[in-house]
């Protein structure tokens, strides 16, 4: 368990010359979740100051934020008959989906095109953030990576102690095939290690940074981590989401 007291230090680890070359790189995340028919995301570089943002000490290489290879994805007709409920109304099709996914140790969930194309939007610039889940007396720091249309989440201490073979906790998928014809875009979330992520803390992980994208507000609060991490403060985050300063 993370924790962070008073004001964020700010340490530089390396330079930032050496980080963006690191960066560069192209590295999996979890060697488990490759195989040779998946289709690589674009590689994206982390911003230079990351490593600056510093009383969590994230000092270790950057490469898996470069870029990952996430756990294959299904497509949406290998989960849901398509052809059975495209006369469906929106509203029977949500519900369809939320109870299918009851009991199997998945996330489901579902909001409007217009909402998904401003998270896509903010995405694009700002793929990087770290929330605070709450255990206990204190809190663990997970960190996410949002490259649409997914979401991968790891444990901020796993890649600390594993570098570039960390492993992702959990996956979330958003699937656009009824956009259009529906206003519906149906989201699915796979915790891959039940013993890192109970499925109610994958699903309020999965609420939260998408609040983190969709708000104005706390908006500001990724923008800071990854265009001007020098100001980024992570009580920020703690305050954003009513919980106490350790």
């Amino acid at each position: 368990m993370q924790r962070v007291s008073g004001r964020v230090s700010r340490i530089i680890t390396s330079s930032v010359a050496s980080l963006l070359a690191r960066a560069s790189s192209t590295q999996s995340f979890g060697t488990f979740s490759v195989q040779p028919n998946f289709r690589k995301l674009q590689q994206q570089g982390i911003p230079g100051d990351f490593p600056k943002w510093g009383s969590l000490r994230f000092c270790r290489t950057l490469g898996f934020a470069s870029g990952f290879t996430p756990l294959q994805p299904k497509p949406l007709g290998s989960i849901l008959d398509i052809e059975r409920v495209k006369n469906r109304s929106s509203e029977d099709i949500a519900s369809i989906w939320d109870d299918y996914h009851l009991g199997r140790g998945h996330i489901a969930a579902s909001m409007k095109p217009k909402l998904y194309h401003l998270l896509e939007h903010r995405a694009a610039n700002c793929r990087h953030f770290v929330i605070p889940l709450w255990r206990g007396s204190g809190y663990t720091t997970m960190f996410a990576q949002v490259q649409m249309p997914h979401m991968i989440f790891t444990g901020l201490e796993d890649y600390k102690a594993r570098g570039t073979q960390a492993a992702p906790y959990f996956t979330v998928t958003f699937y656009t095939d009824f956009a259009e014809s529906k206003d519906l875009v149906l989201i699915r979330g796979d915790i891959v290690f039940t013993s890192k992520l109970s499925d109610s803390e994958a699903k309020w992980l999965l609420e939260t940074a998408q609040s983190f994208y969709l708000n104005d507000v706390r908006y500001k609060l990724v923008e800071c981590f990854n265009k001007e991490t020098r100001e980024f403060e992570f009580k920020d985050v703690l305050q954003a989401l009513d919980m106490p300063v350790l």
